[in-house]
């Protein structure tokens, strides 16, 4: 793995990669369980590095403007010592020029940081982008891998769906077709006896029907008993 970090730092390393803590895309990249100790780790690291850059070049403005604020001293306090030097003036001239040293020293501190914080943020982020990549990269093996399989899947349920309809057809077919024969071969009356037996909805109304037929001479009998009665 370290190999091939050297391998990608390389090749990265003329590239512009922007800062993946500043990026809220890159947040979203990850879930929770995906964000590991090392991503966070870093993370952190960068974005101290990051402040710590924004601290150190305010700094460096501020010390700037007090050496600026501290050489116009110097020049006023020369043009006054030229009309008569005074201990007052030379002890604050000298109290001047020990404060631009310790600017100057600051500076120089400042200056050397600035130049060294950049690197190292360029070097931690190119780090991160590689442990991101990482992840990424295996997040979408995992789904191309799952994807393949659900349309292996659809494909198997596809041919076996081509074959039940296939044979719902040769089904609906040879219904016809023996139907057909039968209503040819024993006559429409006999298919409807039939048609009773085995349509279990045709069979009651059939059912009803007939239990209809033999109440209505009942009641015919029972009126005409009545009149005869009478």
């Amino acid at each position: 793995m370290e190999r091939t970090d050297e391998v990608f730092q390389a090749a990265l390393e003329d590239k512009k990669i922007p800062i993946l803590t500043l990026d809220h895309k890159w947040h979203q990249l990850f879930t929770q369980q995906e964000y590991s100790s090392e991503l966070k780790d870093m993370e952190c690291e960068l974005n101290g590095l990051l402040k710590r850059q924004g601290k150190v070049n305010t700094k460096n403005r501020e010390i700037r403007k007090l050496k600026k604020k501290l050489m116009d001293e110097i020049v006023l306090l020369a043009n006054e010592m030229e009309n008569g030097a005074t201990l007052r003036l030379e002890k604050e001239m000298e109290t001047h020029k020990r404060l631009v040293n310790e600017c100057n020293e600051k500076l120089e501190a400042c200056e050397e940081e600035m130049l060294e914080l950049p690197r190292q943020i360029v070097q931690l982020n190119h780090k991160l982008m590689l442990a991101t990549m990482d992840i990424c990269y295996k997040k979408l093996q995992e789904n191309t891998n799952e994807l393949n399989e659900i349309e292996e899947w659809i494909r198997n349920i596809r041919r076996e769906l081509k074959k039940k309809v296939v044979r719902k057809q040769e089904k609906e077919m040879m219904n016809h077709q023996l139907y057909s024969y039968m209503h040819d071969i024993f006559g429409a009356d006999v298919i409807e006896i039939f048609d009773m037996k085995y349509d279990p909805e045709q069979g009651r109304g059939a059912k009803n029907d007939a239990a209809k037929d033999n109440t209505e001479p009942d009641v015919q009998e029972k009126k005409e008993t009545e009149a005869s009665e009478s």
